[in-house]
């Protein structure tokens, strides 16, 4: 089977999850759920105040379990089984959603709000109860010391070896629902169209770093995505 592209590369920020009705990470009021984001979401926030922290995150849980995956995530767990050549997907967003669709190669650069990570030994630990300063780490025995596995502002990316790895080696590059703000996420199309790949957008307007990609499809992403996935797929079926 000949396909048009060996290996698509797909970013998707908090456009996609609002179309299942979740909260953007950071709205236009600089608020996250009704908190302010450096309440809940900075190193300096958790040091000062992890029983606070933990309760934001806990709450979160629920409303992110219960949601459930839109047209958008579905197309693109429908690309991942059906497309021929290699499907990866790098998200920003904390919920699962993707997984939900059926989606296996996805990357969580800014972490999953299911997960905890211990400060004392690093290990991960997979939950959707709640965890808070008593909660003890399974491998080491170590109470007090669980994070939730968020990256929090000032901290590094998580996956970021196999993200640049990834960026490298696509021959198309697709952003649905990102602002084009935050870096360093931003800046992977840049990267991407550095080695060569095809650039397409995605979203509701232009984002920011619009003037970098080769295509853009502006409107709700859970109604442009599957036409185009559609498309996709048609053509590589009538190019076998």
């Amino acid at each position: 089977m000949n396909t048009k592209y060996k290996r698509i590369l797909v970013l998707t920020g908090a456009g996609v999850s609002a179309e299942s009705g979740l909260a953007t990470f950071r709205d236009a009021d600089g608020l996250w759920n009704n908190h302010k984001v450096e309440d809940v979401a900075t190193i300096e926030a958790f040091e000062r105040n992890p029983e606070f922290v933990h309760q934001f995150y806990n709450e979160m849980k629920p409303e992110l379990l219960k949601a459930r995956p839109n047209p958008a995530h579905l197309a693109l767990a429908k690309l991942e089984q059906e497309y021929s050549g290699e499907v990866n997907i790098i998200t920003q967003n904390v919920d699962t959603l993707h997984e939900k669709a059926g989606s296996r190669k996805v990357y969580h650069i800014h972490g999953q709000i299911n997960q905890a990570v211990c400060l004392n030994c690093g290990q991960i630990l997979e939950t959707w109860d709640d965890v808070d300063t008593q909660t003890v780490c399974p491998h080491c025995g170590v109470s007090g010391m669980m994070k939730p596995n968020i990256v929090f502002f000032g901290e590094a990316l998580l996956c970021m070896d196999k993200v640049q790895k990834l960026l490298a080696e696509c021959d198309l590059f697709v952003s649905v629902g990102t602002s084009g703000v935050v870096y360093p996420a931003a800046g992977f199309v840049q990267t991407a169209k550095y080695y060569g790949a095809e650039t397409y957008e995605f979203n509701l307007e232009a984002a920011s770093n619009n003037y970098l990609f080769d295509k853009h499809v502006y409107g709700k992403c859970g109604e442009t995505l599957p036409v185009f996935v559609n498309e996709l797929l048609a053509e590589t079926k009538e190019s076998e």
